[in-house]
């Protein structure tokens, strides 16, 4: 099995890169892999130490096949970078695995993902493979799918990347005509809608709702895992007036999750658990993690 390349995306957070490095080192199959860093350029004066001290982290990383580190003179953005650096990659190699510096994984994280890309390979149905899920209450299957595509930890193919459109007003007049506005929202239980919204008028600069839907209109689907095998450490604060939440927290997978092959369609159990999920998250805290992100994504930290 060929090993897919790594795109880490960073920018200006020294800590929560130096723990993402660690544990994907901690990955079995991190010294077989090449990395490829993307590390975007400051935005203002004030972010220029935090670029510098990031970019530092790789002068003599070792643990990979090799390290690459591709840095930007100016400033391009999380959105601009992400979909450049994936293009990049997949034209190159015809896979890629996504990280960003926020990210902690599971030491069978890469195994997964690996397994996962060759596993369905050719399988047009399927967009792209996820490292993250829910902490929902119920058992869920080793694996399973859901339409669309995700960004907390994923992989992908050159040939579902092209699928990509980063048109927010083709893609929000598409699921509006289709009627699709609510089954886009995970049933009404999550504003995506309102993101990709936001995202038209500017007010955040997100590539994953868009990468989502984008997904989601060509009726792909995305493999997650029973057991997350991310952890997102940057949702540590929700605004100034609050504290941090533990909504989205999860245990790492302590054992390996089997690819093997599933019916390749939406599993209900797991959209009647992650319905409930939404739906038992308060509304005042949808509001601030959504808030949280546009406003992370706006300041060039997400």
């Amino acid at each position: 099995m060929s090993l897919a390349p790594i795109a880490l995306f960073v920018y200006r957070r020294p800590d929560h890169t130096r723990r993402c490095l660690e544990k994907l080192r901690e990955n079995a199959l991190a010294d077989q892999s090449e990395l490829f860093v993307f590390s975007d350029g400051p935005k203002n004066p004030d972010a220029q130490a935090g670029v510098r001290q990031v970019r530092d982290l790789f002068k003599a990383l070792q643990g990979f096949r090799s390290v690459t580190l591709i840095e930007s003179e100016g400033n391009l953005g999380l959105a601009k970078s992400i979909i450049a650096g994936v293009t990049d990659i997949v034209e190159r190699f015809g896979n890629v695995i996504v990280l960003e510096d926020d990210l902690l994984t599971s030491p069978f994280f890469l195994r997964y993902m690996n397994e996962a890309l060759e596993f369905y390979r050719d399988q047009e149905e399927v967009a792209s493979i996820h490292g993250y899920f829910y902490p929902v209450q119920g058992n869920l299957p080793e694996t399973f799918f859901l339409r669309g595509a995700d960004c907390w930890g994923w992989a992908t193919w050159k040939r579902a990347w092209s699928l990509f459109d980063p048109d927010g007003m083709k893609l929000l007049n598409r699921l509006r005509s289709e009627g699709l506005t609510n089954s886009f929202d995970r049933n009404g239980a999550f504003p995506y809608t309102h993101m990709l919204e936001e995202q038209i008028a500017g007010k955040n600069d997100s590539w994953a709702v868009r990468w989502y839907a984008s997904a989601f209109l060509a009726g792909k689907l995305t493999l997650y895992p029973g057991r997350s095998l991310v952890q997102n450490i940057g949702m540590d604060s929700l605004g100034t007036h609050s504290t941090a939440t533990n909504a989205f927290e999860v245990n790492l997978a302590d054992r390996p999750v089997t690819i093997d092959a599933i019916p390749l369609l939406e599993e209900p159990v797991v959209l009647r658990e992650l319905d409930i999920f939404f739906k038992s998250l308060r509304p005042s805290l949808v509001r601030r993690i959504v808030n949280r992100l546009i406003a992370l994504l706006k300041s060039g930290k997400a």
